[in-house]
């Protein structure tokens, strides 16, 4: 692990100018290279820096800032950024209101784990291909124009949509899949520049702020693999919105993977139905572990909805989850697999 300023600023400002100055002008605030990087349960951060794989100048410690809460309430769901993925997972009004996030954020990782990690830094976790995680590897993500290994090497866990000649890893995050198919967002502040307006609406220097929709977060890899977020220089995510669910919305998340605690996904399903009695009106439907990114499938869902709530239709509907898959040898088996999960999450609904 390389030398580093660890810092604790008391306020989202100051956190923000040190963010600033520690990305300069190339960085993009990952601490790759020797930028800056935030730290709040540190599950990931701290792991990738004793690898050497992140090798940040500045680690900032966000802990201290106020960016906790939940709150619900007839216009949805918002969260702070630092709460930790245990305590949301047994809020009574998330469970009640919001299972599917409930069920996907006990589907990640261990109990120990989940009491450390943060909302916000879940949802940036890195990828854990196995290439980019060794240093003495190449990876397009970690040393652009490298290569990318896993094409012809180990690809079992990879992903089968978004992928590119560039990068075929796999998107990590469950709490991101639930949050996707619910149409969630992320209120996002970037250090501002004169003439922006701050938090309080202020022209002058202060921090600007913008929303970002989780389907937008997280990028294709496209070439540029190494750029996976949509986040500008030392932005920091704040809070976590979701929109309210009609009344009476079933909601879920099926997780599938190797073994049954402690393990990323091989396939998960995110999904939530609408009924008029046996009808279906709405439909939302994100799947994990197979794509790039967290991924939504609209097409599953124009194929559900006005339909019966029944397996016929259901598996009819799931033949469209893998539209524009590329599988490669190992890894062909996730064509099946992600029918067969958005199938069996749609039918977890009615028992």
């Amino acid at each position: 692990m390389r030398e580093f300023t660890f810092t604790t600023p008391e306020s989202t400002d100051r956190a923000l100018a040190e963010a600033h100055h520690g990305t300069g002008s190339g960085g993009r605030g990952s601490g790759r290279d020797g930028g800056a990087a935030y730290l709040a349960g540190g599950t990931t951060l701290v792991d990738l820096m004793k690898l050497g794989v992140l090798a940040p100048s500045r680690v900032i410690d966000i802990n201290g800032l106020p960016l906790h809460g939940i709150r619900a309430d007839e216009h949805g769901l918002r969260i702070g950024a630092l709460e930790r993925m245990g305590d949301v997972a047994a809020d009574v009004r998330v469970r009640e209101r919001y299972p599917v996030l409930a069920e996907a954020l006990l589907a990640s990782a261990s109990q120990q784990i989940r009491n450390m990690a943060s909302l916000g830094g879940n949802l940036l976790q890195r990828t854990r291909c196995p290439y980019f995680r060794d240093p003495g590897a190449p990876c397009n993500r970690r040393d652009p124009g490298s290569g990318c290994p896993a094409v012809t090497g180990h690809h079992r866990n990879h992903a089968v949509l978004g992928t590119s000649d560039a990068c075929i890893a796999a998107h990590p995050s469950d709490l991101a899949v639930a949050l996707v198919a619910l149409d969630a967002s992320v209120r996002v502040l970037g250090p501002g520049r004169d003439g922006d307006k701050n938090r309080d609406g202020d022209r002058g220097r202060g921090s600007g702020s913008r929303t970002v929709l989780l389907a937008d977060l997280h990028r294709l890899p496209g070439d540029t693999p190494h750029i996976e977020t949509s986040l500008r220089p030392g932005e920091l995510i704040t809070e976590i919105t979701v929109p309210p669910l009609p009344r009476g919305t079933r909601s879920g998340y099926l997780k599938i993977r190797d073994r049954q605690s402690y393990e990323f996904a091989l396939c998960s399903a995110a999904v939530a139905l609408n009924l008029r009695g046996n009808t279906i009106t709405g439909a939302r439907v994100a799947v994990g572990g197979v794509g790039t990114k967290p991924w939504r499938l609209p097409a599953v869902e124009a194929a559900l909805t006005g339909r019966p709530a029944t397996e016929s239709v259901y598996e009819k509907a799931a033949g469209h989850a893998a539209e524009g898959a590329r599988p490669l040898r190992q890894n062909r088996f996730k064509v099946t697999l992600v029918q067969r999960a958005v199938v069996r999450a749609l039918m977890s609904l009615g028992d």
